[in-house]
């Protein structure tokens, strides 16, 4: 019987079974001990891994509508949601990606900007432009032009960076800096740049000797926190582009 038991444990303990040398290393621990004479049981505990978490809450199954096989859950906030597909080809995942954390940060600064700017001049954000002096003292062509022109420049910035990484971290790029190192990606993961410039208060790294060292614990988690509150504000600029159709404000929609 002892040695059908050891069989088995060694049968649980085999590479294929438990899919790496760590989990192989716990089960095949000797599972019986001799103590005084007499053979007693020892206990192992058998470690399962986290099952991944769904976008669809309480259903885990489901196909590739549920559980996509090619979202590893990997990217921070990954809950298998691409029903359409978008993601299948590595390439545009990553580019989707990178869309929804410039649109999140784009929607974060919109919200913010829509509550303070109506509780501060108490016109509705849809109507701000329309106001007197609202573009003064430019005329409407020029400030479109104006931001047309700034815009295209970092954006097609921001294209080349994307596909070309660290080719933007020139000295003639950034003339009002000593140094182009204030710009470089400190992190080395594509949108999470970093870096004294664009992490000045140390949120997800520290300044050493004048050297800024990521802390990949803190970044992680930042990042998370931060798709979670992009993917917030986009759903909260939806709405408020349906309260605008009805001649309505966030404020308004409050009682405020």
């Amino acid at each position: 019987m002892a040695s059908t038991s050891a069989a088995l444990v060694n049968g649980l303990g085999s590479t294929f079974l438990t899919g790496g040398n760590k989990s192989q290393a716990l089960l095949s621990a000797p599972v019986t001990a001799r103590v005084g004479g007499a053979v007693a049981p020892k206990r192992f505990v058998v470690v399962a891994a986290a099952p991944k978490k769904s976008w669809i809450p309480a259903v885990k199954g489901g196909g590739n509508f549920i559980d996509p096989e090619w979202l590893d859950g990997s990217l921070p906030g990954d809950y298998g949601f691409d029903p359409l597909g978008l993601g299948k080809d590595p390439a545009f995942l990553k580019w989707y990606r990178e869309a929804e954390l410039i649109h999140g940060r784009w929607a974060m600064a919109a919200v913010v900007g829509i509550f303070v700017g109506q509780a501060w001049s108490g016109i509705p954000w849809f109507e701000a432009g329309a106001a007197p002096g609202a573009v003064a003292p430019f005329s409407f062509g020029s400030l479109l032009g104006t931001q047309l022109f700034l815009m295209g420049w970092v954006e097609s910035k921001r294209w080349v960076d994307f596909f070309s990484p660290e080719s933007q971290s020139l000295e003639w790029a950034t003339p009002w800096s000593r140094t182009a190192e204030n710009f470089a990606n400190a992190t080395g993961e594509q949108g999470y740049p970093g870096g004294k410039f664009f992490d000045p208060l140390g949120l997800a790294g520290t300044l050493k000797d004048g050297v800024y060292i990521p802390d990949t614990e803190k970044l992680e988690r930042l990042k998370l926190a931060e798709i979670k509150h992009a993917r917030i504000a986009m759903l909260a600029m939806l709405i408020f582009y349906f309260e605008a159709g009805q001649g309505k404000t966030p404020l308004g929609a409050l009682g405020l």
